[in-house]
């Protein structure tokens, strides 16, 4: 029987110091690795012994696996636990562990290699009689042809979906409604696919549209014993991506709930499965449901299980590879309450969820009751953690517990507002809005949702600063500058009484600018307190009542408030208030400043993200028009094109396929056409 004593995390951020901490309550030694990035993340304070791995890029690092197996030899860990992503799913490193006389906490290499080739496995699960989505795929070691594609693809009607054949996570999937976008789509998935798994191949199958992403967790021991957990709805997705997951699904009856786990506890057996694993199924609204995959591996979405079956799926991963048969039998089973998560990425929704990097200026999870927060940063200030372009973008889960759906929804969306997060562009005020809609709401949300209409009218561009928020910026503004701390992240704000003098400051948000004066108010008590004018409001009347240099409470006009706050390492002010961040900086008329366009549309396209960059789509000297492609960027594993917003003649372009460009950068310059003069109005 196997045993081990001491266990190798290998992997990074949240999932990195989740599976550390439960090792640690087992009374295992646990060993983190690292890139050069994540030294100062949780995992590695979590953990007992830390190891260097590499520099930033993941090929050096966390799938670098001599450089694992050494880490793994030089501390003396003799088994090792891979997260998700990275080396998960890798059969080659589950061997590896193997014959490094490691044990390696997850499925046998052949299980792997069996699910992890869409292709083949969706063979086997027509072998084993898995209902599956009709589609085609080439037979294994031969290459589809494009004439081959077309060929099938009108055969199984538009649209269509192109998939990787290896890896998951959204990552070489391609959405096809007409024969002339099918060449683009191939280039497109198969080059996404090649950088995300090594692996190019694709298979086409049957877009099955307005069906709910529904999964089931599966868990089988090496003595031949393999129940499930129920099931997790993963419906509400963008970038075919989960952003909020749950436990149990509200269209899943018992009776239906007993067939789809039946079918995947015979997908792992016939594969000879032996550990955590979920077989995912896209479920219609007349019942049926259809294997897509098995994941061979713990799941991102796996705390909803743990919270309505009270269980903790590290642990049983453990048991199961130490050798131990499972804790429990299928009519143990049982799931009360429900549960859901939500991921908060950085990311921006409004450009397309395209991924954004930058420093983590602060970082403060909610500890709400009923609220469980998983992550990999410290907490607090940001002190210097980044979020890169070499990683997912993914920051944190964010999962609520409660006895009713209502329950548990309600206190997602309490812990989502007191969740601070300063720093790159996030997906939480998406999210707040999406767990609000009334599809949302009543559990009508399917995998089309946030796509369709509805879905995108929750992108909508930033609102102006409402009042409150302005007359709040700008007394921590000026208290801030009274006390010699002028914005300067890590230094926090000392309130005190204001003397008699009254003052004046102009704040920009965006292109909003807006006058402000300040005058002391008579107060009682020591706290600082100001009556506040700005054209196009009262005087608002705000007192400061605690403030801990992150988050502040205020009274405006006898109404408490609560706001966060951090400085830029710019000097400019972000206020967060009712769920919405705005940014704020002095405005200074004597001073010239050129406030660039966002868009694009003053011909200067900027990059929306750090990244690299995989295509150019057109040349110096080329004529543009809206929309036309101009280069595509890969980020996080995530490629997006850039369009141009305007029509004009493309005289500049600075970027070459390969290059490494920052946030910001100008990629292309555009002449635009001159627009011949309107009539004037007498």
């Amino acid at each position: 029987m196997p045993t081990f004593t001491k266990l190798l995390v290998a992997n990074r951020g949240e999932i990195a110091a989740r599976v550390i901490r439960t090792a640690r309550a087992l009374g295992y030694e646990t060993v983190a690795v690292y890139s050069t990035p994540d030294a100062d993340g949780l995992a590695v304070a979590l953990a007992d012994e830390a190891v260097h791995i590499g520099p930033a890029a993941a090929a050096e690092s966390y799938l670098n696996i001599p450089a694992i197996l050494a880490a793994a030899k030089r501390t003396g860990a003799n088994a090792i636990h891979p997260g998700y992503g990275f080396l998960a799913e890798n059969a080659g490193f589950a061997q590896a562990c193997a014959d490094a006389n490691i044990v390696f906490v997850g499925p046998p290499p052949a299980a792997i290699e069996a699910m992890g080739d869409k292709a083949l496995a969706k063979a086997r699960m027509i072998a084993a009689g898995v209902p599956t989505v009709p589609g085609y795929q080439a037979p294994e070691g031969v290459e589809p042809t494009l004439a081959q594609l077309q060929t099938e693809a009108d055969a199984i009607g538009y649209p269509v979906l192109l998939k990787a054949v290896a890896g998951g996570g959204g990552r070489g999937m391609r959405r096809v409604d007409a024969p002339e976008q099918l060449e683009a789509a191939i280039a497109s998935a198969s080059r996404e696919a090649q950088n995300a798994f090594a692996n190019g191949q694709l298979l086409l199958e049957k877009l099955v549209e307005g069906a709910r992403h529904v999964e089931i967790q599966v868990f089988a021991d090496a003595h031949g014993n393999a129940i499930h957990m129920g099931e997790r709805d993963c419906s509400a997705q963008r970038r075919h991506q989960k952003i909020i997951e749950e436990s149990p699904c509200v269209v899943v009856d018992e009776d239906l709930r007993a067939r789809m786990g039946a079918a995947a506890v015979a997908a792992a057996k016939a594969v000879g499965y032996v550990g955590a694993g979920t077989v995912e199924f896209l479920l219609t609204s007349d019942g049926a449901f259809y294997f897509l995959e098995m994941n061979t591996r713990l799941q991102v979405e796996h705390p909803v299980t743990e919270l309505v079956t009270g269980l903790d799926l590290v642990e049983w991963q453990l048991e199961v590879a130490a050798g131990h048969e499972l804790q429990l039998v299928q009519e143990q089973i049982l799931l009360r309450g429900h549960a859901i998560e939500v991921r908060l990425y950085a990311e921006d929704p409004n450009a397309g969820f395209l991924p954004q990097t930058g420093e983590v200026l602060a970082w403060r999870p909610a500890d709400n009751q009923g609220l469980r927060v998983d992550h990999g940063l410290l907490v607090g200030r940001g002190r210097g953690q980044q979020i890169g372009s070499d990683y997912d973008p993914m920051v944190a889960k964010v999962i609520a517990y409660g006895d009713t759906r209502e329950q548990a929804r309600r206190r997602l969306l309490l812990g989502l507002r007191d969740t601070v997060l300063f720093g790159p562009a996030h997906n939480k005020r998406f999210l707040v809005d999406l767990l609000q809609h009334p599809a949302f709401v009543a559990g009508e949300v399917t995998t089309a949702f946030v796509e369709s209409e509805a879905g995108r009218a929750l992108l909508v561009p930033p609102a102006p600063a409402p009042a409150e928020a302005l007359a709040l910026a700008a007394v921590i503004w000026l208290e801030a500058l009274r006390d010699h701390s002028h914005p300067r992240a890590g230094v926090p704000v000392a309130w005190h009484s204001a003397n008699t003098s009254s003052s004046a400051i102009e704040l920009r948000c965006g292109e909003q600018i807006t006058a402000l004066s300040l005058q002391p108010a008579p107060t009682a008590h020591e706290r600082a307190c100001w009556t506040v004018e700005q054209a196009g409001a009262n005087p608002a009347k705000l007192t400061v009542l605690a403030d801990d240099g992150l988050r502040l409470r205020f009274d405006c006009d006898g109404r408490q408030r609560q706001a966060h706050y951090a400085w830029t390492a710019e000097h400019a002010l972000l206020v967060e208030l009712d769920g919405s961040t705005h940014e704020f900086a002095e405005h200074r008329p004597h001073e010239t400043t050129n406030h660039a366009s966002s868009d694009g549309s003053d011909g200067r396209v900027r990059a929306p993200t750090m990244g690299r960059v995989l295509a150019l789509w057109a040349e110096p000297g080329a004529r543009v028009e809206p929309g036309a492609r101009l280069l595509t960027l890969e980020a996080m594993k995530i490629e997006s094109t850039i369009t141009s917003s305007i029509a004009g003649t493309l005289t500049e372009l600075r970027a070459a396929v390969g290059d490494q460009v920052d946030k910001g950068q100008v990629l292309v310059i555009i002449t635009p056409e001159a627009t011949p003069e309107g009539p004037t109005q007498g």
